[in-house]
């Protein structure tokens, strides 16, 4: 099976996309159509040996819109062409508008001109002009309906296919306005040449030239302000795409050469100056830097990044000056990637949202039939035929599915975009509803909860030493060692401004170092180690008992047969771990810590958290069993986890996140990826998806509640109650509003801030 994307114009509402889906799933070799209104994007998973692109595209193209396939290794280069083509869109209805505009105000003026009193030319007064006033209207009219003739050509298109949209319900509104018209002028002139002068009166008010201008005008204001908002929602990649930068500066030969950014290669040497930004993802060669990686991970402050740190491309250069090696490039960096997801995740439905799509599909065609209805009803009450046909017309125009189609992607391309700009990539939509019914975080430790690498948690100096000298001597050993624990004390030697000490005769044994420092023998290792070489280590027993119940490691340094001290290391918490839990016990959420260290060091990372349900020991197979087993007692399991072993349970999960700097497999079986690597970015997401669930929840409630108001009120239910009846230009205005209510309600999503959610878990859930 082949997945493809395609980019759809031409579509006007959620009736058009499940016509497309329904259309195409009909094929033979098609297994799966998604269609986004909001995007224009297409979906389509098929069998190439049963059918080929250029069948989609032409059965897509015989409904009446048109469809060309995205790159599929280029999800920037593909968000450029949406890009440009929703600009193009938008600046295209945008001339339509204005145009419209221009001949409505006087088409408007001289209809309705007699009714308010204005001044009008005296050939268009009178009963002997009211031939010229019609005529009038209805040349005005003539180049509104041509400038609007897309909603007549597929609207009528569709409707002959059988699968009428909201292009059908305005065309066949606005041509029967503009027919009836016609055939009133017809009347007149009969009446004028018998002399039937009464004749001539009524249809010279049966005129309904405006109300077809007004409501091919006012539906285009609609759709215009509508694509101008589906803009907006796409702001977080735009915003991305914009930083990118265009070139890159290279050093070859021992000079500085800018290319393309497209042309630069894995392993080319680039460099990045104070305030530019980087283009490619890379490995810092040389030298150091403030960068700010806010439009990647949403961090608003600089991180500084030295030799050997890893750099994102859009990132910017603060301050400083690096050589950094390319290690991604094109369509391969964490923007592309970052992009792609998005762009995924946009592109997919959460559950929620189909019931709005079954509602669409059967919609226009009920609207249809309820105006027919309406009609013959009238009629049959002894009502004039214009009476019953503006009822129709109105209740066809009123009637618009786009604000049901939109109530759902509009909110989750927010809400993504929103979470990128976080620091949380979201994949799908369906992650982003069931996030909101999480009750149970399962926490991996190392990586996750901790930072992954060893830090230097205490020096204990024996007498007659100071710390420096032990974390000096200690460094100036390891600094010829690759290992965790060596690298973990070279840093903090680094980080305490220690300049290392010339070290020879180095003699690397399995559980520890030995080497010559200015004619003093170091030894740095284990107990076992430093006991074999004679060395008295039970003057700071007491410490190492309190160390190793801790789990954290410890070094002991001897000099020259005698003690120094010793060096406690461990993977410690991350700064915000803690609140991140006590966040989410806050919310009712129960945590879990689920591990493959032992009872001791688990037990104490957990102490240390609040967490008191602590699962340790647990086999890299056994971590899917767990989660498995708290689903089966009725818990909604949300896994976060950073490594290889952690794949399956992000999977088995019912939300998977996994942490920014883990692995790719891990990355790959999650749902979401918290970029930053941070623990408060789940509780973030929680907030996220609460608040777009709750925004989807309203937005269809004003979707329903339009039409049920709406409809009956166009079809004149309150007329023999109330007196209310609705002018079919009037319903015009209603079905433009609708539609921008919920685009405008979703857009509030932008101004999303993580604020507290309480949530009810029952606790005897947790075996």
């Amino acid at each position: 099976m082949l997945k493809e994307q395609f980019s759809i114009t031409g579509m006007t509402c959620s009736a058009c996309a499940a016509h497309i889906e329904k259309s195409l799933k009909k094929l033979k070799g098609v297994s799966f159509v998604n269609v986004n209104l909001l995007r224009n994007i297409m979906i389509v998973n098929y069998d190439p040996f049963l059918i080929s692109q250029a069948d989609i595209i032409k059965d897509t193209q015989s409904g009446g819109y048109n469809a060309f396939p995205l790159i599929k290794s280029s999800p920037v280069r593909n968000s450029e062409l949406q890009t440009i083509s929703q600009n193009n869109e938008t600046a295209m209805l945008k001339r339509i508008l204005i145009w419209s505009v221009v001949f409505v105000i006087p088409l408007v003026y001289i209809a309705m001109g007699h009714m308010f009193n204005w001044s009008l030319p005296p050939f268009l007064k009178g009963d002997e002009n009211v031939i010229i006033l019609a005529l009038s209207q209805f040349l005005l009219i003539l180049p509104i309906a041509y400038i609007n003739r897309r909603f007549y050509l597929n609207g009528f298109k569709a409707l002959l296919k059988g699968l009428p949209n909201m292009d059908s319900l305005v065309a066949i509104g606005s041509a029967a306005a503009i027919i009836y018209s016609i055939f009133a002028i017809l009347v007149i002139g009969y009446g004028l040449e018998h002399g039937d002068i009464g004749k001539v009166q009524k249809y010279s008010h049966n005129l309904y030239f405006e109300s077809a201008g007004v409501i091919l005008t006012v539906i285009t204001i609609g759709k215009y302000l509508e694509s101008k908002a589906k803009c907006s929602t796409a702001e977080a990649i735009s915003k991305m795409l914009d930083l990118a930068p265009k070139k890159a500066l290279l050093w070859q030969n021992g000079q500085e050469v800018e290319i393309l950014t497209e042309q630069v290669q894995i392993g080319d040497t680039v460099i990045v100056k104070t305030g530019a930004a980087i283009p490619v993802d890379g490995i810092i060669l040389e030298g150091s830097a403030a960068i700010d990686e806010s439009v990647i991970t949403g961090e608003s402050l600089p991180v500084l990044k030295r030799v050997g740190d890893k750099i994102m491309t859009s990132a910017v250069n603060k301050n400083g000056y690096i050589r950094f090696k390319a290690t991604s490039v094109g369509d391969d960096t964490s923007l592309a990637q970052i992009i792609r997801l998005m762009e995924e995740a946009s592109s997919s439905k959460a559950p929620i949202s189909r019931l709005a799509d079954k509602v669409s599909s059967i919609f226009i065609p009920a609207v249809m039939a309820v105006a027919v209805t309406a009609v013959v009803v009238w009629l049959l009450l002894g009502y004039g035929l214009e009476f019953a046909l503006g009822i129709g017309i109105a209740v066809m125009v009123i009637s618009c599915p786009c604000a049901l189609g939109l109530a759902a992607p509009v909110a989750i391309m927010v809400a993504t975009g929103k979470g990128a700009s976080n620091g949380i990539l979201i994949k799908s939509a369906e992650s982003l509803e069931i996030m909101q019914q999480i009750d149970t975080v399962v926490l991996d430790k190392t990586g996750t909860v901790t930072s992954g690498k060893p830090q230097v948690t205490d020096i204990i100096a024996s007498a007659g030493y100071q710390e420096q000298d032990v974390l000096l001597y200690a460094a100036s050993v390891e600094q010829f060692s690759d290992h965790p624990l060596a690298l973990a004390i070279t840093s903090w030697a680094t980080e305490s401004n220690l300049s290392l000490l010339s070290a020879s005769q180095l003699d690397i044994k399995g559980q520890g170092l030995k080497a010559q420092i200015a004619l003093k023998q170091i030894l740095v290792g284990n107990q076992k180690f430093i006991q074999a070489a004679g060395i008295d280590t039970d003057v700071l027993s007491q410490e190492f008992q309190i160390f190793a119940k801790q789990g954290k490691t410890v070094l002991f340094v001897a000099c020259d047969k005698e003690l120094c001290g010793l060096i406690a290391v461990a993977d410690v918490a991350k700064d915000t771990s803690k609140q991140a839990v006590a966040d989410m016990q806050a919310m009712g959420l129960e945590v879990i810590l689920l591990t493959g260290d032992n009872k001791q060091t688990a037990g104490f990372i957990a102490g240390q958290l609040g967490i008191e349900t602590v699962y340790s020991e647990v086999l890299p197979q056994d971590k899917e069993a767990v989660v498995y087993n708290l689903q089966k007692h009725g818990c909604k399991v949300a896994m976060v986890g950073d490594g290889i072993n952690d794949a399956p349970a992000l999977s088995r999960a019912d939300v998977g996140l996994a942490i920014g700097a883990g692995t790719d497999i891990a990355i790959e079986a999650a749902d979401m990826v918290l970029v930053k690597s941070d623990l408060q970015d789940v509780v973030t997401a929680i907030h996220l998806s609460h608040d777009t669930i709750r925004n989807i929840k309203q937005n269809l409630f004003l979707a329903f509640f339009y039409n049920i108001i709406g409809i009956p009120l166009a079809a004149g239910v309150f007329y023999g109650i109330l007196g209310w009846l609705l002018n079919p230009m009037y319903a015009a205005v209603a079905m433009s509003l609708s539609s921008l209510f919920v685009v405008l309600n979703a857009l509030r999503l932008r101004t999303f801030k993580a604020s507290s959610v309480k949530i009810t878990v029952k606790k005897e859930k947790i075996p």
